[in-house]
């Protein structure tokens, strides 16, 4: 063997994410899974909630509206607010208000105290949503960032399908006050992880306002957050009283509301994975599919959801279609907006917030003056008319 042979040049090795930063992007899902979880956490509960305060269900979803609405100027407003904040200061700060509103919540004496701690929680919600995904893709190598991100954003895709079901177990065996402190528990246990395990993040490049509003001017940005506003709101107007839809339309006792809610994760969870090597190949076939879907099981629900056979039949369906909408409007964004991902991402969070708000707060006027079914048929008209504006966009906006 001649000294001067050609040795073969050896691919360079994908460098390996040390085991702290691995937890690290671990426990900011888990910290995501439970703001989101406390902020659909009353869904199940409403029956519960309203007749150990003495309120009505439709006020007692307030408890839903009111944190969605302020998560909603939270997402924007905070990171704006925030400017060159250490991160890690900030992310403990909202899941200690987070964990101290969510004790006082199941702890409240009255509804007056109930609402004023998920005003808090809804502060905490949007500005810790807004934040969770750029942080945990600062803690890895560039090569393993998708698989970063998409773990931040299953926190929160994990709380809207399985955490507010779970929950809703947990108060159906017990009481719903206790589902509020199991959940305070949980936050903790992930507050003492995020300070052991998070380093220090100065901020990089702050979102300023121009940042924001310049993102609605990309007509595929502007769609995909337009879809998010009325699938999202859709579902809300009807999910937010699924316990008493359940219960008088279908029929089915208050101990299986639980187990069917977890059912409905489940398919979430399910429609979740389906959606996703979809979405990669076009987001809005993907999106008019759920639309189409998540409007039919609603609409369906007076016809054939009244027996308890039916009524969890069309959960489940209604379950697959709502668990495709985050990663197909994600995925849509991501492909629109590329070099402003977080703007946009903390924009589709806004709206994503105000949709549960405005939803929520839609069916709760619609069940108190003409009953569950109602809230049924609000849901079904926004699904359709999203489905509609996703269909008229075309598919350029696919881009």
């Amino acid at each position: 063997m001649h000294a001067d042979t050609a040795v073969p040049a050896m691919e360079t090795p994908r460098p390996a994410v040390p085991l702290r930063s691995r937890l690290a992007v671990i426990a900011i899902a888990a910290a995501t899974f439970a703001m989101v979880t406390v902020e659909s956490l009353p869904v199940g509960l409403l029956t519960s909630i309203g007749g150990g305060l003495g309120v009505s269900p439709g006020l007692a979803g307030l408890t839903v509206t009111l944190p969605g609405l302020l998560a909603s100027v939270s997402a924007v407003v905070l990171p704006v607010l925030i400017r060159r904040t250490d991160r890690r200061l900030v992310l403990l700060v909202l899941l200690a208000v987070m964990l101290v509103a969510t004790l006082a919540s199941g702890l409240a004496p009255n509804f007056a105290v109930l609402l004023t701690a998920r005003f808090f929680v809804g502060i905490a919600i949007g500005g810790f949503w807004a934040l969770a995904a750029s942080v945990a893709v600062r803690l890895v190598p560039e090569q393993h960032i998708p698989r970063a991100t998409a773990l931040a954003f299953g926190g929160a895709t994990a709380a809207n399908v399985l955490g507010a079901p779970a929950a809703t177990l947990v108060g159906g065996l017990t009481d719903w006050r206790i589902a509020f402190l199991v959940v305070a528990g949980l936050g903790a246990f992930v507050a003492a992880a995020l300070y052991a395990l998070l380093p220090q993040l100065p901020a990089t490049d702050p979102i300023r306002p121009r940042t924001l509003a310049a993102q609605l001017r990309v007509p595929a940005v502007r769609m995909a957050v337009t879809a998010t506003f009325l699938l999202v709101g859709g579902h809300w107007a009807a999910f937010t009283f699924v316990s008493p839809i359940l219960q008088q339309m279908s029929g089915l006792d208050e101990r299986l509301i639980g187990p069917a809610q977890l059912g409905f994760g489940a398919a979430g969870i399910a429609g979740t994975f389906l959606a996703g090597s979809a979405a990669a190949r076009d987001p809005r076939r993907v999106l008019l599919g759920t639309g189409v879907l998540l409007t039919a099981a609603l609409a369906l629900f007076t016809v054939a959801g009244q027996t308890p056979v039916g009524g969890v039949a069309l959960l489940l369906v209604w379950g697959l279609a709502f668990g495709a909408v985050p990663v197909g409007v994600q995925t849509w964004i991501f492909r629109a907006a590329p070099e402003a991902a977080e703007a946009a991402t903390a924009l589709n969070t806004a709206l994503f917030n105000l949709a549960i708000a405005v939803g929520a707060l839609a069916g709760g006027l619609v069940v108190d003056g003409a009953g569950t079914a109602g809230a049924l048929w609000t849901g079904a008209a926004l699904g359709a008319v999203a489905t509609l504006a996703v269909w008229a966009g075309g598919r350029s906006l696919t881009r």
